[in-house]
């Protein structure tokens, strides 16, 4: 009805600016008019136009309805040569313009009205990048209930100054007094396929704003179509370290996996499961899950089962309930599937866990990796690829000393003749997102208000990926010839206090301190805990040896000869049997690991039944062991 009244309406406008009288006073001119608006009304009709929601209204459909309207006036052309052109041809033109105008203008002013009666109810932001990605957030956000972009803001200065998408490009030096000036709440990152480089530079520039920051997903993720572009998402951590993620070499990835008998051990755990994930995409013939978590092995196991179904894959996965403590029980495992390789994952890795429960740590990680090492050998298992850790390397705690003596272990058997299992050792830092991780910690104390807990304002430490560490343990796998240590290049290490505040300030809060009172979320310090570094290390010599990979290195370091090492074992299992506390630190003293305590001896059984009296482990090398053992009272209390 009110296009036919706008139609109507311009026509006669259009007759009576022309000076059309004769014809707009006559019968002929109310035929004209009552044809056009009936007729323009069915043209629209008949193209779909009365379909069109008029608040998802775009240029597209404005072109549908130019479409239409410009058919209306070739109607009244066509009616006009029928009725003997009552009207000049000079009305024809300007008709056209103010139907245009009325009809098209009318539907842009009820779309405005109607996201100007929902402002109050959408936060204003802005989005950083007017790309391709950034107008394609913008479509989506103008229509969405929950935002309303205000303007971009883009380095390039071709685009500065310029509009796009209706909203005005600004310089990020201007970000500052935007935020002021339009009250924005948020910075939408529509950056996907900028470098991790970039964005961390971007994102450090926006931590000294304080304003909440999200990103959109990355660019794989919207090619894949795991995601859309208007699935807006915290700032991953990732992008505040600023390293590339290690490319992937295909050839190395599946050549220890394609149409093999592969095994997890710590299928349930966060390496574990995302190394399995790997694994099943490069076609074994059978993936066996291994771990002693039955809920951790149920859902690793449920997740792989639906992977094999959807890929339509022909691996088979099978899931085992067992310790690698139970040495005769994986060797029977390997003996009935037939193991080829063996990707080794599990371990108590957790430094104050381990560092309180010292036994059991000395016996899930020595003695079950020792148990599994030698039944691979005994069952002729081709690759075994042990997971490692930074914190092996000149270990304070005796969580990073029992890793660096699995290292010595696998490297021990290696070099013992005759053997057909390649042994090697992968060792990386901290990875994002896995159990235990600082980062979620971080995520959790900001939400609830903070404080944000770092126990030392100058501890460092590296950083990676879960996905990154899982290609780095199978491509090291491949280029072992055996007793390898591999690490990867993982880039400057990460001040763990910087990360913090970063995370506080892209959650637009600030961080209090002294010279911010006023400040939302304080940092506090709450010192080293039992046997942690400040500073964490990736190789102990200097033999540094490039590979196949740019950015994976291998090292031949510091090794024992089995016949050395064996007797060691012997001593060392059995003070863990006793529950010799004092004797096994003596033991991991006296070894080449290069342990360095420097801490009490925190188990609390051992504090519980010796009282208060607990020999005190300073920093000790070789050359001081006996000196540390003495003040111990080791040489006076063989017992404990």
């Amino acid at each position: 009805m009110a296009d036919g009244l706008l139609v109507a309406g311009c026509l006669l406008l259009a007759m009576m600016l022309l000076g059309e009288r004769e014809v707009l006073l006559g019968t002929t001119g109310a035929i004209l008019v009552g044809v056009t608006a009936l007729t323009t009304v069915l043209i629209l009709e008949v193209m779909g136009v009365y379909r069109i929601v008029l608040r998802f209204m775009n240029q597209y459909m404005a072109l549908t309805l130019a479409m239409g309207l410009l058919l209306s006036m070739i109607n009244l052309l066509v009616l006009n040569l029928l009725l003997g052109q009552p009207l000049s041809l000079n009305v024809l033109p300007l008709f056209a313009l103010l139907v245009l105008l009325s009809v098209e203008g009318l539907r842009l002013i009820l779309r405005e009205l109607y996201q100007w009666s929902r402002t109050p109810q959408r936060q204003p932001v802005v989005i950083y990048g007017a790309g391709a990605a950034g107008c394609e957030l913008a479509r989506a956000l103008q229509h969405g209930g929950r935002y309303r972009p205000r303007a971009f803001v883009d380095d390039w200065r071709g685009l500065q100054g310029s509009l796009v998408e209706g909203l005005p490009v600004h310089h990020p030096d201007e970000l500052e007094s935007l935020i002021q000036r339009l009250g924005l709440e948020l910075v939408l990152l529509a950056i996907p396929s900028a470098p991790r480089c970039r964005r961390r530079v971007i994102l450090e520039q926006l931590a000294r704003l304080s304003i909440p920051v999200q990103t959109i997903p990355g660019s794989q993720d919207l090619v894949s179509g795991r995601a859309s572009v208007n699935d807006t998402c915290n700032v991953e951590v990732e992008d505040l370290l600023g390293r590339e993620p290690v490319s992937v070499f295909a050839e190395l990835t599946g050549a220890d996996i394609r149409d093999k008998v592969v095994m997890v051990t710590g299928a349930g755990g966060s390496i574990g499961g995302e190394l399995c994930r790997q694994i099943l995409r490069q076609g074994p013939s059978l993936l066996v899950l291994v771990d002693n978590s039955e809920y951790a092995l149920y859902v690793i196991d449920q997740e792989l089962q639906d992977l094999v179904r959807s890929s339509a894959s022909q691996a088979r996965v099978k899931a085992q309930l067992v310790s690698i403590q139970r040495g005769d029980r994986m060797r029977e495992v390997m003996a009935s599937f037939g193991v080829q390789t063996l990707y080794h994952a599990a371990a108590y890795k957790h430094v104050p866990l381990v560092e309180a429960n010292l036994v059991e740590g000395i016996r899930n990680n020595v003695f079950g990796t020792l148990g599994l090492a030698l039944a691979a050998v005994e069952e002729n298992v081709e690759t075994f690829v042990m997971v490692s850790t930074d914190k092996a390397v000149r270990p304070t705690n005796v969580m990073g000393a029992t890793k660096r003596l699995t290292e010595l272990i696998c490297q021990a058997l290696a070099a013992r003749k005759p053997s057909s299992t390649r042994f090697c050792m992968v060792r990386f830092g901290n990875v994002l997102g896995s159990s235990g991780s600082v980062v979620p910690l971080f995520r959790r104390q900001i939400e609830r208000g903070g404080p944000v807990e770092v126990t030392h304002p100058d501890i460092t430490r590296y950083f990676m990926t879960i996905p990154e560490a899982a290609q780095l343990v199978l491509q090291a796998g491949a280029m072992a010839s055996g007793g390898e240590v591999f690490v990867l290049d993982m880039g400057e290490p990460v001040r763990i206090a910087d990360l913090a505040a970063n995370m506080i300030r892209l959650s637009g809060l600030e961080v209090k301190d002294d010279t911010h009172p006023e400040g939302d979320i304080e940092i506090v310090y709450t010192g080293l805990r039992p046997g942690e570094k400040l500073f964490e290390e990736l190789l102990i010599g200097d033999d540094v040896l490039a590979t196949g990979h740019p950015r994976i290195m291998t090292s031949h370091e510091v090794a024992w000869e089995w016949s050395a090492l064996e007797g060691f074992l012997e001593e060392l299992y059995e003070a863990m049997q006793h529950s010799r506390h004092l004797r096994i630190l003596q033991l991991l003293l006296e070894a080449p690991l290069d342990y360095r305590p420097d801490g009490h001896v925190v188990d609390p059984a051992w504090q519980a039944r010796h009282g208060r009296i607990y020999g005190t482990l300073a920093s000790a090398g070789a050359d001081s062991t006996q000196a540390t053992v003495a003040r111990l009272g080791l040489q006076a209390s063989k017992s404990i």
